[in-house]
C-alpha cells in the first residue's frame, strides 16, 4: 500500500483524524463537519475508513471531500474497526505525530482536539482517552442510554461517567501517539470488538501511559432497537473473553457479574422441576427493572424507566457472547491438541 505524501499543513502539533464507519449516513456528515471546522494546523487530515457501506455514507464522505481536501475516503475491505484503524495508520500515520480516533455516531465538544493535545503536552501520555456519555433520541435509545450511564449498565467503569482527569488502564480511544501505536503492533485484527481494551492492555504492558482527559467527554448514541443492543453486547462479551484468554488475565468483578446472568436465566427454565432454581434469575430481573424505574423517575423520563429492560438485554447479550467465546476457544484448543486443523474465526 502506498504511503501518503507529506502534507505541508501537518506538523508535530497537528493530528490525523481517523473515522472508521459502516452505514453511518445518519451521523457521518455532522461528525465530519465538526472536524472540517477545525483549522488545518490542528487537524491536517481526516481519513474516513469505510467498511463497505451500502447506504449513502460513501456519497456523503465524497461530497465532504470536494468541499474540504483534507477529507479522504479509504476502503476497508475487512469491514471491522481494528482493520480500519490499522490501514489508516499504515497509509497516513507518517503525516503527524498523533492520530485521533473518531466515532461517526457520536457528538464531539468544541475544542476536542486542542483539549486532547493540551492534555498530552501536560502529562506526556502516550494515549489520551475520553469518557463516553450516552444520549437517546428515540424511547428505546433513552432507555439504553440511562442504563449505560449507570452502574447497572457500566459497572462503574471510569470512562462511562464524566472524567476528572487521571491515569487509567483503559478508556474510550481518542488521541494516540503513532510511535506507541506502532510499537505494540496496532490493533489486533482478530478482534471485531473490544479491540480498544486489548490494545490498551498491550500499551500498558509496554510501559506506555494512558490518561483519561477531563473536559473532552463525547456524546454517544446507543443502538436504536433492542435486538441490535443485545447483539452489540453479545459481541462485546465475546471480545472481552478473547482479551482475557489472549493475555491470561483475571476478569474483574464488574465483568464477571453479567457473565453469570446467562446461566441463571437458563437455570430458571427448570423451575417446574425445582422452583428454587429460578430464584437467581428472578432476583436479577427484579433488581434490574426496579433500578430502571428509579433511573427514570430521577431523570423525569418515562422512556428511561425502561432502563431495566435494556440492562437485562445488555447483561444477557454480554453473558452469551462471553460464554460462547470461551466454549469455542476450548473446542478449538481441544481439536488442536488432538491433531485437528480448525482455526479460530476472527
Amino acid at each position: 500500500m502506498p504511503i501518503a505524501p507529506k502534507d505541508a499543513s501537518c506538523s508535530s502539533d497537528s493530528v490525523v483524524v481517523i473515522v472508521p464507519c459502516l452505514n453511518e449516513e445518519e451521523h457521518v456528515e455532522k461528525t465530519l463537519a465538526h472536524f472540517m471546522g477545525v483549522p488545518a494546523h490542528i487537524v491536517c487530515k481526516i481519513v474516513v475508513s469505510d467498511g463497505g457501506s451500502t447506504d449513502r455514507t460513501v456519497k456523503i464522505v465524497e461530497e465532504c471531500g470536494r468541499r474540504d481536501s483534507r477529507v479522504v475516503l479509504l476502503r476497508n475491505n475487512r469491514r471491522i474497526q481494528s482493520s480500519a484503524l490499522n490501514r489508516a495508520v499504515e497509509l497516513y500515520g507518517d503525516l503527524a505525530r498523533f492520530i485521533v480516533r473518531v466515532d461517526a455516531h457520536a457528538d464531539y465538544p468544541a475544542g476536542f482536539c486542542t483539549t486532547l493535545l493540551a492534555a498530552q503536552r501536560t502529562t506526556g501520555a502516550d494515549s489520551v482517552v475520553v469518557s463516553m456519555i450516552a444520549k437517546g433520541v428515540t424511547c428505546s435509545q433513552m432507555a439504553a442510554a440511562a442504563a449505560q450511564n449507570s452502574k447497572l449498565g457500566n459497572g462503574g467503569s471510569a470512562h462511562r461517567r464524566k472524567a476528572q482527569g487521571r491515569f487509567v488502564d483503559h478508556g474510550h480511544h481518542a488521541l494516540l501517539d503513532v510511535n506507541a501505536f506502532r510499537l505494540v503492533g496496532g490493533y489486533d485484527e482478530s478482534f471485531s470488538h473490544n479491540e480498544d481494551a486489548e490494545l490498551d492492555f498491550r500499551l500498558t504492558a509496554a510501559g506506555c501511559r494512558i490518561y483519561l482527559c477531563a473536559g473532552a467527554d463525547i456524546t454517544y448514541y446507543p443502538r436504536k432497537s433492542l435486538l441490535s443492543l443485545f447483539n452489540q453486547y453479545r459481541n462485546f462479551g465475546s471480545g472481552r473473553a478473547m482479551t482475557i484468554l489472549k493475555h491470561r488475565v483475571k476478569p474483574r468483578l464488574r465483568q464477571l457479574l453479567p457473565v453469570m446472568v446467562g446461566p441463571a436465566a437458563v437455570m430458571s427454565l427448570l423451575w417446574p422441576l425445582a422452583p428454587f432454581l429460578a430464584i437467581p434469575a428472578v432476583l436479577w430481573a427484579t433488581i434490574s427493572l426496579t433500578y430502571g424505574v428509579v433511573l427514570g423517575v430521577r431523570g423525569k423520563s418515562w422512556c428511561a424507566c425502561g432502563a431495566g429492560v435494556a440492562a437485562i438485554l445488555m447483561h444477557l447479550g454480554f453473558s452469551f457472547g462471553f460464554i460462547s467465546q470461551i466454549v469455542r476457544s476450548a473446542a478449538i484448543g481441544g481439536s488442536r491438541s488432538s491433531g485437528g486443523t480448525q482455526q479460530a474465526t476472527p
